[in-house]
């Protein structure tokens, strides 16, 4: 009977105990679930086909298949890469079967790189395959290469690249030609640069609701950002990190139409934020369509709430209402989770909720409602039960029998 009350003891522990211990969420009513675990080679990005997920590893050249959360055997591709500092495979979007990806390209494996390319391919459900190249950039560095892809509500695509250490026109500077540095581009189907003046990001994203662009932006040791993207945006780098004074904007040349405006939200001691995106599905409650930004110094998940014109937050702290988190003021209010290391990507799923993947931690987890966290221990309840059931079988027949 002591064997029995133990094992019911493990079976109420297995139902009451959260899906994790570390990283976590500051609201009860919901749970961190390790997705996908065991990732390797520094994942960065990733995009759904389907219910599949398609996840670029920087390091290796290797696009991974999770179907069911499981990793299929074989990567469905392999791409020649240079992955120095910031350079490897960076960036992936999807429009139906058709998958664009942005690496830093070599002739061999971490061979000198031949630039920074987007090729487009075809899923056919198993592979990638019909590799066209879509975009050539030469303007390569180990650093500020950017790579964050993002597909509007109209299906046309995006790619954000930093500034790869130029200071010309597209910087702001007065010198200098245009040559493919600091902005985003529509590169499906071919256009002019949509916005200019960023110094570098890993993160852009589609506002289901309005379809405007959003995107977060690093400063150098100060000044990261969020930022609404409208065409013909500039972003003031490298004049400009943070809100600005008169004297900045004055400073910024009237370049090609181009037209700035403040961060709608800044963070003056850097967090290096990294990927964004809307939360749609409306089990997240009163959290539905709000932003929701990883940063990679920290590990922590930031959530904002919009305005009524989803042009802006809204914040209940005085410290925050001037959109800034100055030296000394207090996040409490905007971090909704924490622990979940160099946080690379966060994607919205066809389910509505929010994976996020995790670099340093090579996983991909998933905030789910804490009631489908608990969900997941029911096979274990249901094998549990079995056991004990056999064990009081045996228990009693032990009883029946007699020894001559």
């Amino acid at each position: 009977m002591k064997i029995l009350v133990i094992l019911i003891l493990i079976l109420v522990g297995l139902v009451i105990l959260p899906s994790y211990a570390e990283p976590a969420v500051k609201d009860t009513n919901f749970a961190v679930q390790k997705y996908v675990t065991g990732i390797c080679c520094s994942p960065t990005t990733m995009a759904f086909e389907g219910n599949d997920i398609l996840v670029l590893s920087k390091v290796s050249g290797q696009v991974h298949l999770f179907r069911d959360g499981v990793l299929q055997k074989n990567p469905v591709l392999q791409e020649n890469v240079t992955s120095e500092g910031e350079q490897g495979m960076l960036g992936i979007t999807t429009v139906g079967t058709k998958v664009y990806i942005y690496f830093t390209e070599s002739s061999t494996m971490g061979g000198h790189p031949l630039g920074k390319r987007v090729y487009s391919y075809d899923w056919n459900g198993q592979e990638l395959v019909n590799k066209t190249l879509i975009k050539n950039l030469l303007q390569t560095q180990t650093y500020h290469n950017g790579g964050a892809m993002t597909t509007d509500l109209n299906g046309s695509v995006y790619l954000i690249v930093g500034d790869a250490g130029h200071f010309g026109n597209l910087q702001n500077h007065p010198v200098g030609i245009p040559d493919d540095t600091s902005v985003i581009f529509r590169i499906a189907p071919p256009g002019p640069y949509y916005a200019i003046g960023i110094r570098n990001s890993f993160g852009l994203t589609v506002d289901p609701v309005t379809g405007k662009l959003w995107d977060t932006e690093n400063g150098p040791d100060f000044g990261d950002e969020v930022n609404i993207v409208p065409p013909n945006f500039n972003s003031g780098w490298d004049i400009i990190m943070g809100p600005a004074n008169k004297t900045q904007v004055s400073l910024l040349p009237k370049f090609l139409g181009y037209t700035y405006h403040d961060p709608q939200f800044t963070w003056w001691r850097t967090v290096a934020p990294t990927g964004v995106a809307f939360a749609k599905s409306h089990e997240y409650g009163k959290y539905q369509n709000n932003l929701f930004v990883g940063d990679c110094n920290n590990g922590n998940i930031y959530r904002f709430e919009l305005n009524q014109n989803r042009d802006g937050f809204v914040f209940n702290s005085p410290q925050l209402q001037d959109k800034v988190v100055n030296i000394g003021d207090s996040m409490d209010e905007i971090i909704f989770g924490t622990g979940f290391g160099c946080v690379t990507d966060i994607v919205t799923g066809p389910d509505g909720l929010l994976y996020i993947t995790s670099l340093s931690d090579g996983t991909i987890y998933r905030i789910v409602p804490s009631s489908v966290s608990q969900l997941s221990y029911l096979p274990y309840l249901f094998i549990s039960i079995i056991i004990v059931l056999i064990l009081i079988y045996f228990k009693r027949s032990r009883k029946k029998i007699q020894p001559i």
